[in-house]
């Protein structure tokens, strides 16, 4: 009988961590032993820094970043298993890493979502449709210089800003594509205006969208970083404006359409961010929830345009420059298909992410993290380490830098909190590698918008920054 009783507790604790991890998380914390000095420790800062030397080096090796840090995140938590077995407390190991596998997997429901529905508004070609609007315009090369910008600035708010600065960019290349000085200091623009767009709202950056997620501020608080935002914009743009060119480019025809159901697409996107607002703030239940219930949106409105499809207008007029002698696009007489859209996925974005979260992750249970929180946050103090925080996110992509601080749960005012997320999402400006809509213009604009380009337009950039760490502690000082 005392057999019996003693494998029926052990199968119940087994379900019990493999169905509900988080009812033994708080004991497995509290039993997790420090290794910032042992050997496994070593291993695991050495294994992260390699990963994301790699990561850094993508363009040049030609090595795809999801994967160094995958196998980084693999081989630390094998260390931490391996050490945690030997103490016979393997469960406890157990227990941290389904926290962060859960942690991951919101952030990856939850994006999966939002980028399908900007890829199936691309297809169905929503921003072509937009790009041409500003091709027509006829604008000079200033009005294009603050039209693009602004247009950033807030399209990032609701898209990913390397998405938004790739639109913008195609605008400036296909006006100014004759006048390099043009082209460059608009990229720069570009880049400054879709990072400070998304610092605002929880959908416009992935740091913003994990401090919404782990609820420390609530869905409409994030919009006090507004007026901060538009100051990060405007002080480098203002002085940007006297090195844009007093010119008229040449005119430019351009002509698209967009295809059925892009308008019903954007309205059902906007609809599915409510969604998943209302169910985080009213229903308590995850946002990822409520954008996955979005989706079904888009899944039935696919249905309907399959069922009642027939063939679309020929499309297969160039979007530049208007060419009416252009081959039909033969893809216009395809079917929606939700699923085509799933697949076009970033994976090894999504995958880089998961990376990340396992390798801080295994990091902070080692103990790391707790040491660095007590030096930042106990030394130096919440305002100089969150100012930091965005310096260093010029150089180390934000996202594990603000995986790192919801790690380390230090003791912060909500205005603290709001700094921080402004800092980690803005501060990625300061360099043209400090984002990820730097590095995708670098690549759009090669040999016009470089890593030079971006640096001599530092100085200003950072007197950006400062002026929205300013406006914020103005504007918002009774949250301190």
């Amino acid at each position: 009988m005392k057999q019996l009783t003693t494998i029926l507790l052990g199968s119940l604790t087994g379900a019990g961590l493999f169905l509900f991890p988080s009812l033994v998380l708080a004991e497995s914390v509290a039993q997790s032993m420090d290794l910032s000095g042992h050997w496994v420790g070593f291993l695991a800062l050495g294994l992260f820094t390699v990963a994301y030397v790699f990561v850094v080096l993508e363009e040049v090796l030609e090595l795809r970043k999801s994967k160094p840090m995958m196998v980084a995140a693999a081989l630390i938590w094998v260390a931490i298993a391996l050490v945690y077995k030997d103490r016979g407390l393997s469960t406890v190991a157990q227990a941290a890493i389904r926290h962060d596998v859960l942690d991951y997997g919101e952030l990856l429901l939850f994006l999966i979502v939002s980028i399908a529905y900007i890829n199936a508004m691309e297809e169905r070609r929503v921003f072509d449709s937009l790009r041409a609007w500003l091709v027509n315009k006829g604008l000079s090369y200033r009005q294009l210089f603050w039209v693009t910008g602004i247009l950033a600035f807030f399209i990032s708010s609701v898209s990913n800003n390397m998405t938004t600065a790739m639109l913008m960019c195609a605008v400036v290349m296909a006006v100014g594509k004759d006048n390099a000085k043009f082209v460059g200091v608009s990229c720069v623009n570009t880049v400054v205006a879709a990072n400070a767009g998304g610092a605002f709202c929880p959908f416009g950056d992935i740091t913003t969208l994990m401090v919404w997620q782990k609820g420390i501020i609530e869905f409409w608080t994030f919009f006090k970083l507004f007026v901060p935002s538009v100051v990060n914009f405007l002080i480098p743009a203002a002085l940007m404006h006297f090195a844009v060119p007093k010119e008229q480019p040449a005119a430019i025809r351009a002509r698209t359409a967009t295809r059925r159901g892009a308008k019903r697409i954007v309205v059902l996107f906007l609809m599915t961010v409510l969604t998943a607002v209302l169910f985080q703030n009213n229903l308590q239940l995850p946002a990822a929830v409520g954008m996955m219930a979005g989706l079904t949106y888009l899944q039935m409105f696919g249905y309907f345009l399959h069922i009642t499809h027939q063939n679309e207008p020929e499309l297969g007029v160039d979007p530049l420059y208007g060419d009416n002698n252009a081959e039909p696009d033969d893809s216009d007489s395809l079917r929606f298909d939700i699923f085509h859209h799933l697949a076009r996925m970033e994976w090894d974005t999504l995958l880089f992410f998961y990376g990340v979260v396992l390798c801080v992750g295994g990091i902070n249970f080692i103990g790391y993290l707790h040491h660095l929180s007590g030096f930042l946050y106990g030394e130096l103090g919440a305002t100089p380490a969150n100012v930091l925080v965005g310096v260093i996110s010029a150089l180390i992509d934000n996202i594990p830098v603000m995986f790192a601080i919801l790690a380390m749960h230090p003791e912060m005012s909500e205005g603290q909190w709001l700094l921080v997320t402004l800092t980690a999402g803005v501060g990625g400006s300061l360099l043209s590698v400090g984002s990820a809509a730097g590095v995708a213009l670098m690549g759009q604009a090669k040999g016009i918008y470089t890593f030079m380009t971006h640096l001599k337009w530092a100085p200003v950039i950072a007197l950006g920054y400062l002026g929205s760490i300013g406006a914020h502690f103005l504007m918002n000082g009774g949250l301190f």
